[in-house]
């Protein structure tokens, strides 16, 4: 896949995987959310353009507090809510589909982390580990970083599996 972090247009058209586009994004100086969300927009049908933007309120934990939920995990419920849509009022099917693939990939990111707020992460700070094999293959070691190829990993994978008849 050919893809192009950041805005540039003197830049080289680079060909990079999700995971690597996102550790781009977080160098360039997108937060985590954005990072995430910019470098799994094509699952959703979308294109970095239009997703970086809804997003920049969310790292950090919400607007850099570190209080609330970590902007990786903030950015893989974006894309996984356009992949898979609660857009009709009533749809209580839609409600219950994304709620459930939410928690999913939620609990997926506690089982790697053992946190999923920003603050209870920073503190505990969760090195890379056999559970964070993008990481370990991209040479990652920064704490955010880590956060975020992780949740874009684990994101692909989840919607994957949701594609393809449901996750276990």
């Amino acid at each position: 896949k050919k893809r192009t972090p950041g805005s540039g247009t003197d830049r080289e058209e680079i060909t990079m995987d999700r995971c690597a586009m996102a550790y781009q994004y977080h160098k360039e100086g997108w937060n985590c959310a954005q990072s995430v969300a910019g470098a799994c927009a094509d699952l959703a049908g979308r294109t970095p353009e239009e997703v970086l933007p809804l997003l920049g309120g969310f790292g950090g934990g919400l607007g850099g507090s570190h209080e609330e939920v970590c902007g990786a995990v903030s950015g893989g419920a974006l894309i996984l809510s356009l992949c898979f849509p609660f857009d009709k009022q009533g749809d209580q099917e839609a409600k219950r589909n994304i709620y459930r693939v939410t928690k999913e990939y939620r609990r997926r990111f506690f089982e790697a982390f053992g946190h999923t707020r920003c603050g209870d992460l920073l503190r505990a700070k969760p090195g890379v580990t056999d559970k964070n094999p993008a990481s370990q293959r991209l040479g990652v070691t920064a704490h955010c970083d880590n956060m975020i190829v992780t949740a874009v990993e684990l994101l692909e994978a989840l919607i994957q599996e949701e594609r393809e008849g449901g996750a276990a």
